[in-house]
């Protein structure tokens, strides 16, 4: 059996600091990777002082894990900031870098952008529970929050450390209910506003494709889709993209009334110019059912987005309520599609309609 990342961090709990916690309940372990038997991790010390009087503690963490069954070799790094030299972090924000064409994204099998012409119709709420629908079938999932103004994921997904990023280049993502994510809200101050022209979107946005270790955190194989939740619109992100990634396709989600409608066909039509294959549309928050007398009431009309689908000849992929229990339960950073019940049956559904399109 494969050893996981799950293993060596529970080998690496077994190793006591001078604090009475040890090497993971204090949160020194960064960057652990597991690959093919080959584990890499960095332990990093709060000082430089403290740093030299660890070297027998990074020792006794190596040892431990060289002697687990599966483990071919381990290599463990101890790091601390240092008066002259700060810790490696990575700038985000820069400037987009030219390249050919669009790239597959680096350990990732298939691209899913989750896409709206409008805010407010659900469409974060959707990617998260997608996503986590996906990896509780049995898929290797990340989730990109690239919507650099508004991040969103942290919160619904119930993450926030920074990402480690050892070297100052690539960025180490964090794991949350099976997935792997990244939020550009990890990376800055929850409470500062990103006051960002253009060009530094779309190079932040080329960052979190190119720069992120973009693989399964137990055994380092591609992951077999990377959901990414676009920010409402056509704009830069949506542009960068499809012409810096390699696409599979998009999903596109809109409330039933015209007016959200109008901004659906208008993403549509972006993604045909932009040759980006549309997989299908969700029709979401597509009527209320009362928890107290039974009755359902179609709030936002009714079945907008299905003629819509059918006008275009694209799939309805599903059709989804507007539910108290799905919004509790993002704001408390469990996504309802992590648990059993009814919602969680519907984007389980979704997920499967993706993986039968080879698209999830």
């Amino acid at each position: 059996m494969a050893i996981t990342r799950d293993d060596v961090k529970a080998e690496l709990a077994r190793v006591a600091v001078p604090d009475g916690r040890n090497l993971v309940s204090a949160d020194l372990v960064r960057a652990l990777t597991v690959t093919d038997g080959a584990v890499s991790f960095v332990i990093e010390a709060p000082s430089a002082e403290i740093a030299r009087q660890m070297e027998p503690l990074r020792a006794a963490a190596e040892g431990l894990v060289a002697k687990m069954p599966g483990v071919a070799r381990v290599q463990a790094v101890l790091t601390a900031p240092t008066e002259t030299k700060a810790p490696p972090s990575l700038k985000v924000g820069g400037h987009p870098k030219s390249q050919d064409g669009p790239m597959r994204v680096p350990g990732v099998d298939r691209v899913v952008a989750i896409a709206s012409g409008k805010g407010g119709v659900g469409k974060s709420t959707l990617a998260a529970n997608l996503a986590v629908a996906l990896a509780r079938q049995g898929r290797r999932v990340g989730l990109l929050d690239a919507d650099i103004y508004g991040p969103s994921q942290p919160r619904m997904m119930g993450a926030n450390q920074r990402p480690a990023s050892p070297d100052g280049k690539t960025i180490h993502p964090l794991q949350a209910h099976g997935v792997t994510l990244m939020s550009i809200g990890l990376m800055l101050d929850a409470d500062k506003a990103v006051v960002w022209r253009g060009p530094m979107l779309m190079g932040a946005l080329q960052q979190m494709l190119g720069q992120v270790a973009w693989t399964h955190h137990t055994d380092g194989a591609n992951l077999d889709v990377l959901i990414v939740d676009l920010p409402p619109g056509t704009g830069d992100v949506q542009l960068t993209l499809s012409t810096k990634a390699v696409v599979t396709g998009a999903v596109v989600v809109s409330t039933p009334q015209d007016v959200a409608l109008l901004d659906a066909r208008k993403a549509l039509d972006m993604f045909a110019t932009l040759k980006t294959p549309v997989l299908g549309l969700v029709e979401n928050m597509s009527l209320f059912h009362c928890p107290n007398c039974g009755h359902e009431a179609h709030i936002f009309g009714h079945g907008g987005v299905a003629a819509e689908a059918e006008a275009l000849g694209l799939p309805l992929l599903g059709t989804l309520p507007i539910d108290l229990e799905t919004r509790l339960a993002g704001d408390e950073g469990t996504p309802i599609a992590a648990g059993d019940g009814p919602m969680a049956d519907a984007f389980a559904d979704l997920a499967r309609r993706l993986i039968e399109m080879d698209a999830g």
